[in-house]
């Protein structure tokens, strides 16, 4: 064999070791996205206390103007659907999403239920979030308030690294 073909032989060796590598890298970042989930944005608020209740994860109540508010959608944009906050959120707390729309249809029963939420917790302002854990007493819930926070500039990790002071308290 000639200088020529061994050159052209180990060139064709390293065009498929390339497409090899290329290929794999590929599947593993599929398989990395594939076990990403989605956050679970609970509405119910009973069914978020019992997994809250059973987790021993506190609850976020996010009292939010889903479809209006501008600081809503910046904090959802800029913390909410960041890889480092879903994995945050899911080993750490129960999300609970407590929308107050203007355009976006939603039913009496919720309308009801938000409606309380808010006035229990002094919701004013949109965002507003608190960070509770909720206690059962002779069917009746009380929620023991840890804190509160809502739009926090800077990303994903001021939001996150505000919270966890909150709930490590």
């Amino acid at each position: 064999m000639d200088a020529r073909s061994a050159l052209k032989n180990d060139n064709l060796k390293m065009k498929k070791m390339k497409k090899i590598l290329l290929v794999f890298l590929v599947a593993l970042s599929l398989n990395g996205f594939a076990q990403q989930k989605d956050l679970v944005w609970h509405t119910d608020v009973n069914k978020a206390i019992n997994i809250s209740t059973q987790s021993g994860k506190p609850l976020f109540l996010f009292f939010t103007g889903s479809d209006w508010c501008g600081w809503c959608k910046k904090l959802v944009a800029e913390v909410f659907e960041k890889p480092e906050f879903k994995k945050w959120a899911s080993k750490n707390i129960v999300l609970v999403e407590l929308d107050f729309p203007k355009r976006t249809p939603i039913s009496e029963q919720l309308q009801k239920q938000n409606r309380e939420l808010q006035q229990m917790f002094g919701v004013r302002g949109y965002p507003s979030g608190w960070f509770v854990t909720p206690k059962k007493v002779n069917d009746k819930v009380e929620f023991n308030k840890l804190g509160s926070q809502g739009y926090v500039r800077g990303g994903a990790n001021a939001w996150i690294n505000g919270a966890s002071q909150i709930i490590n308290k």
